[in-house]
């Protein structure tokens, strides 16, 4: 579940539901990610940027009736992670203006406190206002058409090299630490082996990093990255550095066709034989009956002064029509999928109290948690540590 505010629909925090007045509050988190918890589901993403909310790619767009502000993804994660027992927590962070070394830390951190339950989504930002928050690097502005010229594309493709290097340096500060680096011996006086702490020595095209981290390895080994890709260039950092992607098709043709891309360029990427979960995104308007699904939609829209538009599938009907797209979807190649729904306060609750027993009558959706980690929840081994001594 991809959780953003009072929802996906700009006018969702109009409903009687959406709890605005709560929106910046840690009880309004722990409510939302209780519920989803309660739903037996993998894992909810947190939402998050460096500049305000915005129809409008790199510019504010002046509405003062939609939601602006946010609180700090990985801070909610972490508020969170004591009153939870099973779900994943996954906070967004932007790479282009964000330390490695402070994110592995603070991933680290979120690790040990949710007891093996974290990971990041990576994104990153070509916006100019965003970049002026640091004052250590300037963007030309560039709109969405831009972007898709070759000029706009070599700098998307410089952005996301830049990330898939973070990842790679955020990876490598999670094994600085040996597992066993720790001995708190009160006897002999030596709480850590400092033979099991490594420096990474890292040089790349956009970061030189020392190490080792102060934070000792995270108990799940390397929490979980993911990231979310629309087109080909994004999709070569999911196959090189992520454990998740998520990815937009809007009909079972394009899910095919990107799988088979991804799969493709993480074959290139070397990692052909390593475990990489693709899930669908979709935004929802889930009622009882289509017809109630389609109201609501158009009644936000009235609201918003136009209708909705999403990068994902939107999806309105009922939970077991729902349940018959990700059945089709998931026989072209996805794994999974990260549901965005359209108003928080009722259609997690129609994902939970609706979707989830209609996947469970079909056989398809676990009756309880099996793992008490994320990367068990989603079938992944805790890898080994990449500079552990042998014996």
């Amino acid at each position: 579940m991809a959780l953003d505010g009072t929802g996906w629909h700009p006018a969702s925090w109009r409903e009687p539901v959406a709890r605005p007045r709560d929106l910046f509050t840690a009880g309004y988190w722990a409510d939302l990610v209780a519920e989803a918890e309660r739903g037996l589901l993998d894992f909810v993403t947190l939402e998050d940027g460096l500049g305000l909310q915005s129809s409008h790619y790199g510019q504010l767009d002046g509405r003062t009736d939609q939601v602006r502000g946010r609180l700090d993804a990985v801070l909610i994660a972490s508020r969170i992670a004591p009153l939870t027992r099973h779900i994943g927590l996954v906070p967004t962070v932007t790479a282009t203006h964000t330390e490695p070394f402070h994110i592995s830390k603070a991933i680290a951190t979120l690790d040990y406190v949710s007891t093996g339950r974290a990971g990041v989504r990576v994104q990153i930002s070509a916006r100019p206002h965003e970049a002026d928050h640091f004052g250590r690097r300037t963007f030309p502005p560039i709109s969405l058409e831009e972007l898709r010229t070759p000029s706009g594309q070599e700098r998307l493709t410089d952005l996301f090299d830049e990330a898939a290097e973070y990842v790679e340096v955020v990876r490598r500060l999670w094994d600085s630490w040996e597992d066993d680096a720790e001995i708190r011996d009160v006897a002999t006086g030596r709480f850590i082996d400092r033979d099991r702490l490594h420096y990474i020595d890292f040089e790349g095209t956009h970061f030189s990093v020392k190490g080792p981290s102060i934070t000792p390895r995270p108990p799940q080994g390397q929490p979980l990255v993911t990231a979310l890709a629309h087109q080909t260039v994004p999709y070569r950092l999911v196959a090189r550095q992520a454990d998740i992607g998520y990815v937009t098709p809007h009909d079972v043709e394009q899910a095919r066709a990107i799988a088979a891309e991804i799969r493709a360029e993480q074959e290139a990427a070397g990692r052909a034989g390593e475990p990489l979960h693709l899930f669908g995104d979709l935004v929802v308007f889930l009622d009882d009956d289509r017809a109630t699904a389609e109201d609501r939609r158009a009644r936000l829209d009235t609201l918003a002064g136009e209708p909705y538009g999403s990068d994902a599938r939107i999806f309105t009907g009922t939970p077991a029509e729902l349940a018959d797209v990700l059945q089709e979807f998931a026989a072209e190649g996805l794994s999974g999928f990260r549901l965005r729904p359209a108003v928080t306060g009722h259609d997690l609750p129609a994902v939970t109290r609706g979707l989830v027993p209609e996947l469970q009558r079909r056989g398809v959706f676990r009756t309880a948690y099996e793992s008490d980690t994320l990367r068990g929840l989603l079938g992944l081994a805790r890898p080994a540590n990449r500079y552990a001594t042998t014996a």
